[in-house]
């Protein structure tokens, strides 16, 4: 028997709808903002471009991915044995491990140079 009414479920699908048009419209204000504020400090002058240091987001990235890739594939390949779902620890580990390469061949490169 079915005791939730058509109204509740109607109002309980809803639910989500509305908070993805809520935070959709905060960040298109975020978005906005940032520009117009952007915008006012290129008029004046003012604005100094962020930098992004490469080497540092490689190696926060490769680490981060390489430990979940090798929690994913122990925990996968313990419950699943050799199969497709496999992949799904063995892609983070090799991104994270293409990351730590690049850091590694990037602080190298800077040594010799």
């Amino acid at each position: 028997m079915n005791s939730t009414s058509a109204a509740a479920q109607i109002l309980i699908a809803t639910i989500p709808v509305a908070g993805i048009v809520m935070g959709s419209i905060v960040i298109f204000f975020y978005l906005l903002w940032n520009h117009r504020r952007r915008t006012l400090l290129i008029k004046a002058g003012q604005y100094k471009r962020p930098e992004f240091d490469l080497l540092s987001f490689s190696l926060l990235s490769g680490l981060l991915l390489s430990s979940v890739g090798i929690a994913l594939t122990i925990l996968l390949s313990i419950t699943e044995g050799a199969s497709y779902g496999l992949l799904g620890g063995i892609i983070p580990l090799s991104l994270g491990v293409g990351l730590l390469a690049n850091y590694v061949i990037k602080r190298f490169d800077k040594r010799n140079v």
